[in-house]
């Protein structure tokens, strides 16, 4: 006859695990409720009086610690790594330009000054003459073509295909091209772009689509004033 093997007692679904094991387990998990109160007190909606000044003492990140750090020269000292930006650093990113034309540098540009910097800078992207690529269409403004916007669109469209939209048809003011053109343009080189030759580009964008003259000078007295043809479409929206 063949051996008969032990028989083994049948356990209880889901307690595989040793006795050792399970102790552990649980005391886990009581260490984790006792070693951190606060958040157990946070996760259960309660927090528990002067933890708030507890937490402060314990996490460093009070006001007050930060006030008696000496600033972020202390800080990067501290931390081991980091130094305090130089006010040259930070007017260099200090470039925006606002619809009326505040913060538009010295310089000028015209159509024919910007034509051999979009031909390298834009014209891989943008196409050779604005009419897009791998990029969006800068050219393409017809009077008879430019749409409404918002609700209106759908009735003005009607059954027919959607419009393009490109600068000039669509953007409100002329001084955001200069703002996005110097801060975003080119997308290999952001911001490598020198004033004169930013204005050039805008300069050349706004004659292409017909809006200002070929031999218009752009600078920061004269881009402001240019009424771009859908200032007047944007309309508010109630929300």
């Amino acid at each position: 006859m063949g051996r008969v093997g032990a028989q083994r007692t049948p356990r209880r679904a889901g307690s595989g695990a040793s006795p050792a094991r399970r102790a552990g387990s649980r005391k886990r998990r009581r260490l984790s409720a006792s070693a951190f109160p606060l958040l157990a007190a946070l996760a259960a909606g309660a927090l528990p009086a002067g933890a708030t000044s507890a937490a402060a003492q314990a996490g460093g990140g009070s006001a007050e610690r930060q006030a008696s750090s000496g600033g972020t020269e202390a800080q990067a000292e501290r931390f081991g790594f980091g130094r305090p930006a130089t006010p040259e650093e930070i007017a260099a990113w200090d470039l925006d330009v606002r619809p009326d034309g505040t913060g538009l540098p010295e310089g000028e540009g015209t159509a024919a000054s910007g034509a051999p910097i979009y031909a390298a800078q834009c014209a891989a992207c943008h196409g050779p003459n604005g009419e897009g690529g791998i990029a969006d269409r800068l050219v393409g403004y017809d009077p008879a073509s430019t749409p409404p916007f918002g609700p209106r669109y759908e009735a003005w469209r009607g059954d027919g295909a959607d419009v393009r939209f490109s600068v000039g048809n669509y953007w409100p003011y002329a001084t955001t091209l200069y703002d996005y053109i110097l801060r975003a343009m080119p997308s290999a080189s952001p911001g490598s772009l020198a004033p004169d030759e930013v204005y050039g580009l805008v300069a050349w964008i706004l004659a292409e689509n017909g809006i200002i003259a070929r031999d218009a000078v752009m600078n920061a007295s004269t881009l402001p004033a240019v009424e771009m043809p859908a200032r007047d479409i944007f309309v508010p929206q109630e929300r």
